[in-house]
């Protein structure tokens, strides 16, 4: 399901993050989401959010329009069909880069939605099995904005530096990797690319 060649020179820093994105699918469904679409016991407030949660892959994110290059498109719909298969009660799953790595301005999302029983060992397992794949580092809790549950960013390593932020809440878990950046630059976008990705009808 994923290009076998290596990509062409100018696109360099895509062809080094494919490698990285089943992991990164495999750990986001199958890590933890998968097991966790159950009844959650807590607040009726809090379930009624998690029904209205949906996940997208917007036109633009944070200024940065979408990669629609062969390459891109073909890992991004690759990711969904990964998601999609691993996490079947999921309600909604995207995947997707945006920016133009020819600058170094690359961001990879991943995100799936659905009725999550515990976001803080969502977010704790999601965290740790990424670890090894991304040399994660400095990883800390961040403000998780007006969309509620846990968030973290950190600082990772694919080849080049990145910045990591994880969210998880009671109707999806997500994360972006901000490639040729610092936990610093991705906590500075973090609370614009979530409430761009998740968001609640």
């Amino acid at each position: 399901a994923y290009p076998a060649s290596p990509p062409p020179k100018k696109k360099s820093s895509v062809g080094k993050i494919v490698l990285i994105v089943l992991a990164v699918v495999l750990v986001l469904c199958a890590g933890g989401a998968t097991a966790v679409w159950f009844a959650v016991k807590d607040t009726v407030g809090e379930t009624v959010d998690a029904a209205r949660t949906r996940v997208v892959a917007p036109d633009t994110l944070a200024g940065r329009p979408k990669a629609t290059d062969p390459e891109s498109q073909q890992v991004s719909e690759g990711m969904v069909r990964e998601m999609k298969a691993t996490a079947p009660n999921a309600t909604g799953a995207v995947g997707a880069f945006y920016g133009d790595p020819a600058d170094d301005d690359l961001i990879m999302i991943v995100a799936v939605s659905g009725l999550m029983g515990d976001p803080q060992k969502e977010l704790d397992t999601t965290i740790q099995d990424l670890s090894g794949d991304l040399s994660l580092s400095n990883m800390a809790a961040v403000d998780p904005g007006p969309l509620g549950g846990e968030a973290s960013c950190g600082d990772g390593k694919a080849d080049v530096p990145v910045g990591v932020c994880a969210w998880a809440d009671r109707g999806s878990v997500g994360m972006f990797v901000m490639y040729a950046a610092s936990r610093a630059d991705a906590e500075a976008e973090f609370l614009t690319i979530r409430s761009q990705i998740e968001q609640r009808d």
